[in-house]
This record gives structure tokens, sequence and C-alpha cells, in this order.
């Protein structure tokens, strides 16, 4: 078994620290005293069964998992490559350096703001915005993952003439793996979260949308179930996926 695998025990202590967390919230909302405040976790598991028997949180989850996948996969694509440019090209580097600081600090919602006025109240400015943001934060790092490759490595590669599909299938990506992987992991946290943003200004549709929409009806209860059941599809695809991506991007490093 490989060393970072989990073992029993710590899927064990997985599910106790969930179930401390919810006894946490439960005691918050007792000590509340006012369940429109706080609802207690019943509470929002009815409000949470009610909305997936009646179809409504199924339609929205998908339609916020659709804009997730695609603003991920393209903001992915785009830092890997512009990073691995400037992590292999210095001079480039010194001069796109203080757009990559622009881009790195400019806040989301003003992104979003002028994604919306630019191109309008639609799917394209929704994705784009969420793309923008993230994308600078991949490509910083991906350029320090740039960086670090072993220049031995190449030589090896140069010296038995490999053609430069070999050469980044064999020496690129397995250098590359764990700061891919570093890569998803934040981007997936930090994505889901301004796709929300997104659809709370703009969408009429989509988890985000949802969210505005019990705010404007001060329905606490459906605001966390919402939000706790797209948190809960995040944690699967992170303990399916992404660990999993991240101990097999480990073995080139451990040899």
């Amino acid at each position: 078994m490989e060393p970072s695998a989990r073992t029993p025990a710590d899927r064990l202590i997985f599910l106790l620290s969930l179930t401390g967390f919810v006894a946490f919230w439960w005691g918050l909302s007792l000590l509340r005293g006012e369940p429109r405040i706080l609802p207690a976790p019943p509470e929002v598991a009815v409000v949470l069964w009610e909305e997936a028997r009646s179809g409504r949180l199924w339609h929205h989850m998908t339609a916020t998992l659709v804009r997730v996948a695609l603003a991920f996969v393209l903001s992915m694509a785009l830092g890997t490559v512009l990073g691995v440019a400037l992590g292999r090209m210095p001079r480039l580097n010194r001069w796109l350096d203080p757009w990559v600081l622009i881009f790195l600090n400019l806040p989301a919602l003003v992104v979003i703001v002028l994604c919306y006025l630019w191109i309008g109240l639609n799917e394209v400015a929704a994705i784009a915005a969420v793309t923008i943001n993230k994308t600078a934060m991949v490509l910083v790092t991906m350029r320090e993952g740039a960086r670090t490759l072993s220049p031995e490595l190449n030589d090896m590669a140069r010296v038995f003439r490999l053609s430069r599909l070999t050469w980044a299938r064999h020496v690129l990506l397995p250098q590359l793996a764990p700061f891919l992987v570093a890569s998803a992991r934040a981007g997936l946290a930090i994505i889901w979260k301004i796709v929300l943003v997104v659809e709370f200004l703009g969408r009429s549709s989509g988890v985000g949308f949802q969210i505005h929409l019990k705010f404007q009806l001060f329905e606490i209860a459906g605001v966390l179930a919402y939000a706790l059941a797209f948190v809960a599809v995040m944690l699967v695809i992170d303990l399916a996926l992404i660990q999993p991506a991240e101990r097999r991007a480990a073995r080139w490093r451990r040899g």
C-alpha cells in the first residue's frame, strides 16, 4: 500500500471529524434558541430532502457543476500552458510578470461585473469571469513547477533523441504532476465559490441563484441546504479524484 493512501483508521477519523462538526453546529443552534437564525441539522435535512424530491436540487446542482467543469478545464489548460512558458523563458517572464500580478490581485467581483457589462448576462460571460479569475493562480503554480524541472533529465532526453511527444509524456508531465494536482485542488476549492458569486449576481439557475432566492426570502435553512449539498459534492470529488491523483503524482518523487 502507498504510504500516503488512506487507511481504515484515517477514514474513521474523517467520519468522526464530520460527526463532530455536525454536533458543534447542532449545539450552536440550541444555544441561539432561535431556529430562524441558525436552523438545526434536522431542519436543514428536511429542506434538503424536499428540494431533492422536487427535482430543484438536481437541476440547479447540474447547472453549477457544468459551469465549474468548463471553467476548471479552461483555466487549467490556459494556466498550465502560460505557466510552463513563463517558467521556461525567463526573458518572457520578466516582461509579463507585472501582467500576472495585476490579474492575480484583481478582485473576483470586479472581473465578474465587468464581464457581465461587456459581454452580457449570459453563460459566456459567466464562464469567462470564472476562467479569468482562476487562470492567474494556476499560472503562478505551474510557473514554479516549470522552474524546478531537472536539467539532467532534459539532457538525457536530448541524448536519446526523444520526440517532443515522448519528452512531454515521460519527462515533462511526471515532474509537473505534483504542481498540476496542487493547482487542481486549489482550483476546485476556489472555482466553485466564484461560480456561486457569478450565479448570485446574474444567472437564473444554479446553486448560487437558489442561495440568492433563499436569501431574499430570509430562508436560512434553504441557504444552508444548498450550500452543504454542494460542499458534499466537492468533498466526494476531492476524495474520489483529487486525492488518488495526488498519490499517483507523488510516486515520481519517491522514485
